[in-house]
């Protein structure tokens, strides 16, 4: 029938080794177009790029023609693409060959223009930048060339509309980590070493990474440890629980990272913004961790500490809890006249201890500063002195103890004034460096999502 002679027809005496020129002077014009399906990977150690595209050539092949009257009206033919000539168009990015199924024919019209459509598994080379990773942005180039052929013999053309090539998503499966933007086409010649010129056809698929995994997974996490860190700030600054809070954070902390190490990708060439996120993170909790242990340090009460020097007790004990707003800035006036009062009771104790001590050394003096007393009972009178000298040693010794821990308790109290305005001087310049930090980081992600 038809179909078999019209096929010996034009396969019976064609060289498919010739380019389909009646004069050679004729240059055969390609033209491709491409969809793509789907983003497969996105390698960004290796800078591979693995997508699945519908590509179409179509060129004129002047020794495919036929009248369709011959031929029962034939207008149109399949043909195997072994069979016929087939420019030898390649991808310039290609770094390894796809499973991509194979085609066996090609459509061939009676005017001779040929079209073979066939699906690619394209592995192309691409300087992927994932410094803005999760909210980054891939521009990937895929350039199709003629690899012998001169613009003379061969030069390549747009199939459709740069429009409609840019904005086709028809057949882009959108269920993946990564979002089509958009395709733009551009042609351009090149040469080499002033050679003849090539003509290449650049298509370039811009890419988008979807970032709500991301945010779930590593971003919240982060923000919910120091979240934590924060607040552990309100624990008491005297008391141990701080510290160990603070190293269980950080021990948290470190393996989250651990675990989410495997989740970012790695380059040789740079490192992406949230992995210097994850690293100021651990480096500010270390200074917290430092800020507690300073603090715990400073108010920990110790027999040998000494007096709170009189300017800290100017700049940190009346000026700073003005400058910072502490509400209990009067309690600090006043425990400090507290401690003064007391430590002027105690002289005066002491010296009047000293009275006491010294005026009842000697029974005989007690005797003429207390009146006459009977000369027969001195024997009794004296024996009693030395018991009363004893007590009275004693009672001396017990008061001197208890005024000497006042006076620590005092020094401890004053020291832990201290530590207590301190401590909220650095939590709030703490609070206001992790603001700082959040607020630039969420203005470079939230321009670069809306860009």
């Amino acid at each position: 029938p038809a179909l078999r002679r019209l096929a010996h027809y034009l396969l019976a005496h064609y060289q498919k080794g010739i380019r389909p020129v009646r004069d050679w002077q004729t240059t055969t014009n390609v033209a491709i177009d491409l969809m793509v399906y789907a983003i497969l990977s996105v390698d960004e150690k290796n800078q591979v790029l693995t997508t699945y595209i519908w590509y179409r050539q179509h060129w004129t092949d002047e020794f495919l023609r036929w009248d369709p009257a011959l031929f029962d009206n034939l207008t149109q033919i399949s043909l195997p693409a072994e069979s016929i000539w087939m420019p030898d168009i390649l991808i310039n990015e290609f770094v390894d060959v796809g499973k991509s199924p194979h085609v066996p024919y090609v459509y061939v019209s009676h005017h001779g223009e040929v079209q073979n459509l066939k699906p690619i598994q394209v592995m192309t080379a691409c300087s992927l930048d994932i410094y803005n990773f999760p909210f980054d942005v891939q521009n990937c180039s895929l350039t199709f060339t003629s690899w012998l052929h001169h613009i003379r013999d061969i030069n390549l053309s747009l199939w459709r509309q740069p429009e409609l090539v840019k904005f086709d998503r028809s057949v882009f499966m959108n269920q993946g980590e990564w979002e089509l933007l958009y395709v733009l086409s551009h042609f351009q010649e090149f040469s080499v070493k002033s050679s003849d010129s090539y003509a290449e056809m650049k298509f370039y698929v811009v890419i988008r990474r979807r970032p709500l995994f991301y945010t779930v997974s590593l971003l919240l996490p982060s923000i919910f440890l120091m979240v934590m860190d924060i607040v552990g700030f309100y624990l008491p600054p005297n008391s141990g629980e701080r510290v160990s809070f603070k190293i269980t954070l950080l021990l948290g902390y470190s393996v989250f990272l651990i675990i989410v190490s495997d989740t970012l990708p790695a380059t040789a060439v740079g490192t992406p913004l949230i992995g210097i996120y994850f690293v100021v993170c651990m480096a500010l909790l270390v200074i917290s961790l430092t800020e507690t242990i300073l603090i715990v340090r400073l108010v920990h009460k110790q027999d040998l500490q000494p007096h709170v020097p009189e300017w800290v007790k100017r700049l940190l004990l009346e000026r700073a809890p003005i400058l910072l707003c502490i509400r209990d800035r009067e309690k600090f006036s006043q425990s400090r006249t507290q401690s003064s009062d007391i430590s002027r009771q105690a002289e005066q104790n002491d010296s009047t201890a000293k009275l006491n001590h010294c005026s009842c050394e000697d029974p005989r003096e007690c005797e003429a500063v207390g009146g006459a007393r009977p000369v027969p009972a001195f024997a009794g009178q004296a024996e009693g002195s030395l018991l009363m000298h004893g007590v009275l040693r004693e009672i001396t010794a017990i008061r001197q103890f208890l005024e000497k821990r006042d006076e620590f308790r005092d020094v401890a109290r004053e020291w832990l004034q201290v530590g207590y305005v301190l401590d909220v001087l650095l939590f709030r310049a703490y609070l206001a460096a992790v603001l700082a930090y959040s607020i630039t980081l969420g203005t470079l992600w939230s321009v670069w999502r809306d860009a």
